[in-house]
């Protein structure tokens, strides 16, 4: 299967030069599957969902549904009503944040996050926490980016309310011990909620084997259109917290005394929602589902680094098992944003800067890193070709 020729925008040259894509832990390109789909619903049968009778609103509505219905299973959720839409992972875990808090959490308690989290498991509980006088307690990371997991046995106790932390780092490209973390963490009859953005690119997502109690991931790293997003919540825990946002189609009868909610998922889904890249969900995830990166680019790309003199690969698990194909480094006499410049020039997109993890940044020592991730339409070629051009730029920074 030719995977790259399925990508239209692959085929494009940069400066002359044909485009090498690695940046996809903030971004995937998407497929044509995808990019048709989008056009035919806007082109064909574009119209609100759920409010109307007419046909339009109706093929809409069900193609919305059979994104819902096409995450359920990529995830096996055990329920359609399990499956909230929100704008990406960023609006789930500050839902999640708002709501939670508001129904589970009071002056003095605690929610547990990781050195390695995003800034969108930070800030949103510490505004959430902040308004009613709880705090965060941080779980470190050792040299080679691992969680301290003894520490984290050590933190749960009865002040702490919910475990949230990276399925997959961002930064380091290491899969989190979650089955262990939430297995600990029902031991105290704490929930945990997983941050999946990285996680649902490059793990099998089982949430009735985790067991986890939320998961949250943007379609956009996965394939889809932007702007769409999913928050997985057990129904116990959706049913108990209050709605995030108020409007219409998230209601059951609206008077001026009194509103009663519509049920999940409806309840956590006011306005006009991002019908169309919901919709992209079924065949994003269907391409998902069959691909994989190539097997040998995690221990190429280790091995590679890793002899560079002066290079300071960060995010080495013991087990390289436990990698997926995000590699941050920096080297040393040269700025990350110097060399990812020079490396656009030569038809190479990638990431430099604090990536949105100022904190993990601190615990580093580093201001920023340099970033090369992979897809599954990136090649072994790829690889060859970043490591040549990567030592060709470096020679030249000397």
């Amino acid at each position: 299967m030719d995977i790259r020729g399925t990508f239209p925008i692959l085929e494009r040259m940069v400066y002359g030069k044909e485009l090498v894509y690695l940046d996809n832990a903030a971004t995937s390109q998407k497929p044509a599957s995808v990019l048709e789909l989008e056009d035919r619903m806007y082109r064909e049968f574009n119209a609100n969902i759920h409010r109307a009778v007419h046909l339009l609103s109706g093929e809409s509505t069900d193609l919305y549904e059979a994104g819902r219905e096409a995450v359920r299973a990529f995830i096996n959720a055990p329920s359609r009503e399990n499956v909230i839409f929100t704008s990406g992972t960023t609006n789930s875990i500050n839902l999640l944040a708002t709501c939670f808090t508001e129904r589970y959490i009071r002056k003095g308690d605690k929610v547990i996050v990781s050195q390695a989290e995003h800034h969108s498991n930070i800030v949103p509980w510490q505004i959430a926490l902040g308004k009613v006088g709880a705090s965060l307690e941080v779980i470190p990371v050792d040299d080679r980016g691992e969680l301290r997991m003894d520490i984290f046995y050590r933190m749960l106790d009865q002040h702490v309310k919910l475990v949230s932390v990276a399925h997959v780092s961002n930064v380091l490209g290491i899969v989190n011990p979650v089955e262990e973390i939430v297995a600990a963490a029902h031991s105290r009859n704490i929930p945990v909620a997983l941050d999946g953005a990285q996680g649902i690119v490059h793990s099998k997502v089982d949430v009735q084997a985790i067991d986890c109690e939320f998961y949250s991931f943007s379609g956009h790293k996965i394939y889809t259109p932007t702007g769409i997003g999913i928050l997985y919540g057990k129904k116990e825990y959706l049913d108990e917290m209050p709605p995030y946002m108020g409007g219409g189609d998230m209601i059951d009868k609206v008077t001026f005394e009194k509103t009663t909610y519509a049920p999940l998922p409806l309840k956590y889904e006011a306005g006009t929602q991002n019908y169309v890249a919901a919709a992209c969900f079924a065949p994003a995830l269907a391409y998902a589902s069959d691909a994989r990166v190539d097997e040998r680019i995690v221990p190429y790309m280790m091995e590679k680094l890793q002899q560079i003199e002066g290079l300071h690969l960060y995010g080495v698990p013991e087990n390289l098992e436990r990698k997926v194909p995000v590699f941050s480094f920096t080297v040393d006499g040269t700025h990350p944003s110097d060399i990812a410049q020079i490396l656009d020039k030569l038809g190479f997109a990638l990431r430099s800067g604090h990536v949105c993890a100022e904190p993990l940044m601190h615990r580093l020592g580093v201001p920023g890193i340099l970033r090369a991730s992979f897809a599954p339409y990136n090649t072994f070629e790829d690889c060859e070709k970043f490591i040549k051009a990567l030592g060709r730029v470096l020679d030249m920074l000397k």
